[in-house]
């Protein structure tokens, strides 16, 4: 279990999508059709004073998912409160706080300019200058006819492509898949979304008393 969520968060506060060796970058492209599906995705989350996403992440090797994990995560403007499985992240607009119940630690540390906050949808602001972006038609996902839309990096990242499935009736994203160089694969699949939901006024905000055991590192 330990080794999961420690994977799991590598992958979330790191992004995935930056790290790696960057390699020469060549022309950015990004079919028309794809960019306004994505950008009405974009403006719709972000009309909305807060949002709630119930989620399965999968991860795997050889574009095979093979372990699956229940995630909610929470987020209003650019504070965001995640939890899975004995983890949980809180971001208060300041510092990232990642919370390990499991071995009974925390750290703390601000963001440095290059980790990609976690969020279902952030590839809705990172294509924009680091993918080239394809659209390759509609596709029935869980039920749902969504447009199915391929990032790949512009520069070498550590990723082969992205897979984003969005339902553009509802601007809502509905499933990504990351396909990484070295053939390992990380799936976000949307269970359940919610918006606009009274939140605690303490929702995205660490208290230390609740964590007098824990060892709490500030790096």
């Amino acid at each position: 279990m330990k080794l999961i969520s420690k994977k799991f968060l590598s992958k979330i506060i790191l992004g995935s999508l930056i790290t790696g060796t960057f390699g020469f970058a060549s022309a950015q492209k990004i079919d028309a059709k794809s960019k306004t599906i994505l950008d009405a995705v974009t403006s719709n989350y972000n009309s909305k004073d807060n949002t709630y996403f119930k989620f399965t992440f999968g991860s795997g090797t050889n574009g095979q998912v093979s372990k699956t994990e229940t995630g909610i995560f929470y987020a209003a403007g650019p504070k965001y409160k995640l939890k899975i499985m004995e983890t949980e992240q809180i971001f208060d607009g300041n510092k990232i706080y990642n919370i390990n119940v499991e071995d009974q630690e925390v750290t703390v540390a601000k963001p440095n300019g290059t980790d990609v906050m976690f969020s279902p949808i952030n590839y809705l602001t990172t294509y924009r200058k680091d993918y080239n972006v394809t659209y390759y038609g509609k596709k029935t996902v869980n039920g749902v006819q969504t447009d199915f839309i391929k990032l790949t990096p512009v520069k070498s990242n550590g990723l082969k492509y992205v897979y984003l499935f969005v339902d553009s009736a509802k601007k809502q994203m509905v499933k990504l898949e990351q396909h990484g160089s070295n053939k390992d694969v990380s799936v976000i699949a949307i269970k359940e979304y919610k918006e606009n939901q009274p939140l605690s006024s303490d929702m995205f905000v660490f208290d230390k008393s609740k964590y007098k055991n824990f060892l709490v590192t500030e790096l």
